[in-house]
C-alpha cells in the first residue's frame, strides 16, 4: 500500500471520527501516572528493606543517639503494617512480631500502663509520645490478630494503657465565647500529675489517635476523656482557626499564633471521629489552606505536619472539600489529588535512593523514613486508623 495512499485514508478516517488519534499530552500525563506509580512502590520497597535493615535485635528501633525507641518502634511498625504485613503473614511478618514482642517484653510491663521506658532519658521527660504512638501501631495489631494468646495479652497491655493515658490526662476549667463553663483536658510530655497540669498540642493529638485507635479496635475508651480532649482542641483554637501551641501559654485560644502542623493533626483527629460537617474542623482546614503551602519545598517541622495533612488530605478525598464548602469554586479546593502532585514528588526526590531512607532533622531516619512511608501508603487503605 503505497504511504501517500494510507495518509490520506487515516485522514478521511480521523475527520469521520473512526480513528482517534490520543492528544500526545495526554498520554504523557498518563506515562508520567504511571512512571510515578512505579517510582512510588520502588520507593516504599527501599524504605521498608532500610527499615528491616536497622531494626535492632530486640526488635525496637531508635532515634539517633538512642532517642525515642518506643515512639520510633511504634511509627516503624506502622509503616510495616500499612505495607499489609501482620503478626501472621506477609513479607514482614517478622518484623512486625519482633516489634510486638518488644512491646509486650516482660521486662517492659509496668503495672500502671506506661508503654515508654523512663530509664531511657530521653522518655522519661515524652514519655507521653511514646504512649500514643505505642497504643496506636499496638491496637492496630490487635484489631487484625486472630491467635487467641496473643490477642489476651494486647487487649490487657492495650485496656493498661488506655488507662493510663486517661490518668495522664489535665484538667481545666474553660469559658466559652458565649459564658458557658466546660472541663478541659490534654496532654503534656509527661502525666498531668508529673507535669504539673501542664499540657500542649502535639501530644494532645498523639494520645487523641492512640485512644481512637484503641476504640477502633474494640478496647473501651471512656467517652468523657475524648469530649475533653475535643474541647480542649476548641479552646485552643485562634480566631483565625489554627492551633495554638499550650492552652496554659495561650489563654484558651486568644492571639494568632496558630501552628500549621498541630492544626493539620488536629484535622485528622477530628475526621477520625467523622465530623465532616462541624464547624471546628472546618475552621482548622480553612486556616491549614491558607497557611500549608502545598508542594513549595522543605518547611518547618515538615515531616510532622505531612504526616498529619496527608491524612486529613486523604480523608477528604477529592470531593468533601465541597460538601463542607459549597459556596467555593472547585478550582481551590483542598484535594488528595492536588496533594498528592503537589507532595509525592518531593518526597521520592529527596529519599536516599542507596540506603533507601530519608534523613530530617535532629530526629534522624528512623522517623523521617517511617512518615514517609505512611505517607506514601495511605492509599492502600488497610488500617481503620487512617482510612477514609
Amino acid at each position: 500500500m503505497p504511504r501517500s495512499w494510507l495518509l490520506a485514508t487515516l485522514a478521511v478516517c480521523v475527520a469521520g471520527g473512526v480513528v482517534a488519534i490520543p492528544c500526545p499530552q495526554h498520554v504523557q500525563a498518563a506515562d508520567d501516572k504511571k512512571n510515578q506509580k512505579k517510582d512510588i512502590e520502588t520507593a516504599i520497597e527501599k524504605g521498608l528493606e532500610y527499615l528491616k535493615k536497622t531494626q535492632a535485635q530486640d526488635g525496637h528501633w531508635e532515634a539517633q543517639g538512642g532517642q525515642y525507641p518506643t515512639t520510633m518502634t511504634a511509627l516503624a511498625g506502622m509503616a510495616f503494617l500499612m505495607e499489609g504485613s501482620t503478626l501472621k503473614e506477609g513479607k514482614y511478618s517478622d518484623q512486625v512480631k519482633k516489634a510486638v514482642d518488644w512491646f509486650l517484653a516482660a521486662a517492659r510491663q509496668q503495672p500502671n500502663g506506661m508503654i515508654g521506658d523512663v530509664r531511657n532519658p530521653t522518655e522519661s521527660t515524652r514519655y507521653m509520645y511514646g504512649q500514643g504512638f505505642g497504643t496506636m501501631f499496638l491496637a492496630s495489631v490487635y484489631g487484625e490478630e486472630e491467635d487467641k494468646e496473643q490477642r489476651e495479652k494486647l487487649e490487657k497491655l492495650l485496656k493498661k494503657s488506655v488507662e493510663f493515658i486517661c490518668k495522664a490526662q489535665t484538667l481545666k476549667k474553660h469559658k466559652k465565647p458565649e459564658g458557658k463553663e466546660v472541663s478541659i483536658g490534654g496532654w503534656g510530655y509527661v502525666s498531668a500529675a508529673d507535669g504539673g497540669n501542664f499540657d500542649e498540642g502535639s501530644v494532645t493529638i498523639t494520645a487523641l489517635q492512640g485512644l481512637r485507635a484503641a476504640r477502633n479496635a474494640g478496647i473501651p475508651v471512656p467517652k468523657e476523656n475524648i469530649d475533653r480532649a475535643v474541647d480542649y482542641l476548641e479552646a485552643c483554637t485562634t480566631p483565625k482557626g489554627g492551633i495554638i501551641y499550650s492552652y496554659n501559654q495561650g489563654g484558651g485560644g486568644i492571639g494568632e499564633n496558630g501552628r500549621p502542623p498541630l492544626t493539620a493533626a488536629a484535622i485528622c483527629c477530628g475526621f477520625s471521629a467523622g465530623q465532616y460537617k462541624s464547624e471546628l474542623p472546618k475552621r482548622w482546614l480553612k486556616y491549614c489552606k491558607d497557611n500549608i503551602p502545598i508542594g513549595k519545598g522543605r518547611q518547618s517541622h515538615d515531616e510532622y505536619q505531612t504526616y498529619y495533612f496527608a491524612q486529613a488530605m486523604y480523608a477528604i478525598g477529592d470531593e468533601k472539600y465541597g460538601e463542607m464548602f459549597p459556596k467555593e469554586a472547585k478550582d481551590t479546593w483542598l484535594t488528595w489529588t492536588r496533594f498528592k502532585e503537589g507532595t509525592f514528588q518531593g518526597i521520592l526526590d529527596n529519599q536516599d535512593k542507596t540506603s533507601g531512607a530519608w534523613s530530617g532533622g535532629y530526629i534522624g531516619p528512623a522517623f523521617a523514613t517511617s512518615v514517609n512511608l505512611c505517607i506514601l501508603q495511605l492509599e492502600k487503605g488497610i488500617l481503620p486508623i487512617y482510612q477514609k
